[in-house]
């Protein structure tokens, strides 16, 4: 890739940081329903579930740039 072909650092950040947020929030409300760890503010998760959630983070933002990038990778053309 070439300078000129690059994005924009500025891009690439704020793409990292909201995909890192969005996926957090849906991977966690989604294992917290799941388990019951459910509250009235969000969710609160504690051991295994807590592990699976950042393991299924860390997937995310390793896996999905390989087939075709994060959601916000593609929405701010950070790829």
């Amino acid at each position: 890739m070439t300078e000129a072909t690059r994005p924009a650092t500025w891009r690439v950040v704020i793409a990292f940081i909201l995909d890192l947020f969005i996926s957090f929030f849906i991977f966690g409300f989604i294992i917290a329903s799941i388990t019951g760890d459910t509250t009235e503010g969000g969710f609160e998760l504690n051991g295994l579930p807590a592990i699976i959630l950042f393991a299924l983070v860390i997937a995310y933002m390793v896996g999905m740039p390989r087939i075709g990038g994060r959601i916000f990778q593609r929405l701010f053309k950070a790829i």
